[in-house]
């Protein structure tokens, strides 16, 4: 299988060369695309200057200011789909996320599911170094979400995730709604709702070091009120499939 892993960055210098030579460290022959905001602080520019040891594996989408998180995914699957990747990850690069989890993930779809979520409530909470009052609004959400929806997914709002092209490809990217972390939880139920078959690897989730979150108050209030609507849409496969 051809894997890429997808990573949106805004202002990541302190991480990105660390974890682009994490990822290629890895055993599996992982690809890489970097979807860059406008980083004011160099980040594509560090990116580039990596390509050139890594011009087969390492791929850089520049874009003109912060356009969301969800848009920069979208970008990054689309291109992926284009390019004949068999499996597409969606990670964070601030080390939240443990590169080294990217074959439980890989092997969770070798076994079969669809669609393979890094999630932190599976087996109990497995966050650290998270304040707790954030905590307490992604574990709350991820049951507001359940609730809801119906939805058989523990941590709806999980950012590590892969997808069988397959997924992608029948997903109507083009009807995706929301952009900031409501965007993850469309994406998953939008999967289900289609008959894909989900499954969720146990992961610790580490906070961020180095750099600052992308967190808002309205990232928060778009997912709130965004799963109200998903649990009334209709869905229907691309009509660009195959």
């Amino acid at each position: 299988m051809r894997k890429l892993v997808i990573i949106p960055t805004y202002n990541e210098r302190e991480n990105i060369e660390a974890m682009v030579a994490k990822v290629f460290s890895l055993e599996g022959d992982f690809s890489l695309l970097v979807v860059d905001d406008g980083s004011p602080d160099g980040t594509a520019e560090i990116v580039r200057q990596l390509q050139i040891a890594h011009p087969e594996r390492l791929f850089l989408i520049e874009r003109e200011g912060k356009l969301g998180l969800g848009t920069a995914y979208l970008t990054g699957f689309r291109w992926g789909l284009r390019e004949g990747f068999d499996v597409i990850y969606e990670m964070d690069c601030d080390f939240s996320h443990d590169p080294d989890d990217l074959l439980r993930l890989t092997a969770a779809i070798e076994a079969g599911a669809d669609v393979a979520i890094g999630s932190r409530y599976v087996s109990g909470v497995n966050v650290v170094n998270w304040p707790m009052r954030r905590l307490l609004l992604s574990f709350c959400a991820s049951r507001y979400v359940k609730c809801v929806t119906r939805m058989p997914v523990r941590d709806a709002t999980a950012g590590f995730v892969a997808y069988r092209a397959e997924v992608l490809r029948t997903i109507d990217l083009d009807a995706v709604r929301m952009k900031g972390y409501g965007f993850q939880i469309e994406m998953k139920y939008t999967a289900w709702r289609l008959g894909f078959g989900i499954k969720e690897v146990s992961i610790i989730f580490r906070d961020r070091t180095l750099g600052t979150s992308k967190m808002s108050s309205g990232i928060l209030g778009e997912a709130f009120w965004g799963v109200l609507r998903l649990r009334f849409r209709r869905f229907r496969a691309s009509a660009s499939r195959g």
